[in-house]
């Protein structure tokens, strides 16, 4: 027995050895693509994983000029703040109604457009669409929410003059005044600025598709829709379940410029979301701690959904991204 355990523990050493020499190897010869990519880790870090300890704030009464650990500790009293508070229910219903409208129409149009994209056979036009379609997401939502409101002004806005010639209205609408319209517009809004950008990752996962597959199908006779639907559809089926859980798991992270630029009083019941209610009865009124509350509370249902979406999506279609 002792000369078989003594022969065991040298040859778990010398597998250790190997593996660690092999580790050390493959990472000296990629040396210079880790170091390209330590930029990248060091902004994660300082910007996503360092700041975590100022959920500390959360459970305290937080007051500026005082160390962390000189603050009186609150245990959860933000929290029953923040659930006991009307508004916050209001704010959560705002958020969600828009996250799921953005999540359908968001989602969708940019495929649908990928797959009418792919289609065209003059390249000239493909470009020329593809480029135009994706300029209006480098434009700054300052300025895209200046558009959206010249548009829909009733002061010969540019829509309400189409449904007056048309003889769809008689008088000119008011959109941005009235709150039932107001999620309607983010959504429209937001799918008009992002579809093209958000186009271009189905696009490259099409252009992967083997031409072989479609000669195939050609000679078998199916029509374009059935190559679509066949061929093309499954062919970025990873590509869309990756993005539809990133998505979900973003469901309730929606920001705030879009609401804060296109909003008004007049419309405040329906614009206001987690994060301007964050900024506005967080930071604005000094209660810090309950603004780090609020923002806890957003990244605890992000990660719920995004766990739930992966494993949901993993028992049924068998992928997955963790």
């Amino acid at each position: 027995m002792k000369a078989m355990s003594g022969t065991a523990i040298p040859a778990k050493r010398r597998t250790a050895t190997r593996s660690g020499s092999r580790f050390w190897a493959k990472a000296l010869r990629n040396r210079y693509l880790y170091l390209m990519s330590l930029p990248f880790v060091v902004w994660v870090f300082v910007f996503s994983y360092y700041p975590l300890w100022g959920w500390l704030m959360a459970f305290q009464k937080f007051k500026p000029g005082k160390s962390v650990f000189e603050q009186k500790w609150v245990g959860f009293d933000q929290f029953k703040t923040l659930f006991q508070d009307d508004m916050f229910y209001q704010v959560l219903r705002n958020t969600l109604a828009m996250s799921l409208m953005g999540l359908v129409a968001a989602f969708t149009v940019p495929i649908l457009f990928a797959l009418l994209l792919n289609e065209v056979r003059q390249m000239f036009v493909k470009r020329f669409v593809q480029t135009v379609s994706y300029l209006p997401h480098f434009v700054s939502w300052a300025v895209a929410a200046s558009i959206v409101t010249r548009m829909l002004s009733s002061d010969h806005g540019a829509v309400n003059d189409i449904l007056m010639g048309l003889g769809l209205i008689d008088k000119p609408i008011q959109f941005m005044a009235q709150g039932h319209l107001f999620w309607g517009i983010v959504t429209v809004s937001d799918v008009w600025k992002e579809t093209g950008w958000n186009a271009i990752i189905y696009l490259a996962a099409m252009s992967g598709i083997s031409s072989e597959q479609y000669e195939a199908a050609k000679v078998d006779g199916a029509s374009r829709l059935r190559q679509i639907w066949h061929i093309t559809l499954p062919g970025i089926r990873s590509t869309i379940i990756v993005l539809l859980i990133l998505s979900i798991g973003h469901l309730i992270s929606i920001g705030f410029e879009k609401q804060f630029l296109l909003g008004n009083n007049l419309v405040r019941d329906y614009s206001q979301v987690l994060d301007l209610y964050s900024l506005q009865y967080g930071l604005q009124m000094s209660r810090y701690s309950f603004g780090v509350a609020v923002n806890i509370f957003n990244s605890v249902v992000s990660l719920i959904l995004l766990f739930a979406a992966n494993g949901l999506f993993k028992r049924i279609t068998k992928e997955s991204i963790m």
